[in-house]
């Protein structure tokens, strides 16, 4: 089986559960190596606070940033992704087994339902 690491797992979740830092991670999917400047221009919030969720981001190794001269530019990392993403297949597979043994349970012995079919038994009993 494999074993997550919960801490670093929790950081991840924790800093894609906000709508400002998944905005922040797809403008640096479609470009990236942006400036902090450039990554905050189309935010209506102030750089500080734009710089607070860039540390949340680094703190859950969802980015890093390289300093080149005066200018820091921020890099997409989707490692801990691939994590949080082996995670959450678990419980696809999961669900799956389930999904499919309650559609074996409902067609055991009933004949198969086609969902534009109704019941067994043809039209519709009021």
């Amino acid at each position: 089986m494999v074993k997550f690491e919960d801490s670093r797992l929790d950081r991840t979740f924790s800093a894609l559960s906000d709508p400002t830092r998944r905005a922040l991670l797809a403008r640096l999917q479609e470009q990236d190596g942006l400036s902090i400047s450039t990554l905050a221009q189309p935010f209506a919030m102030s750089l500080p606070a734009v710089m607070k969720h860039l540390d949340v981001l680094s703190d859950a190794g969802l980015i890093t940033r390289v300093k080149t001269g005066r200018v820091v530019s921020c890099r997409l990392n989707a490692d801990p992704m691939e994590e949080a993403m082996g995670w959450l297949a678990r419980y696809q597979q999961f669900w799956s087994q389930r999904l499919d043994a309650l559609e074996a349970m409902l067609n055991e012995g009933h004949g198969e339902v086609r969902p534009d079919e109704g019941p067994k038994g043809g039209a519709d009993r009021r």
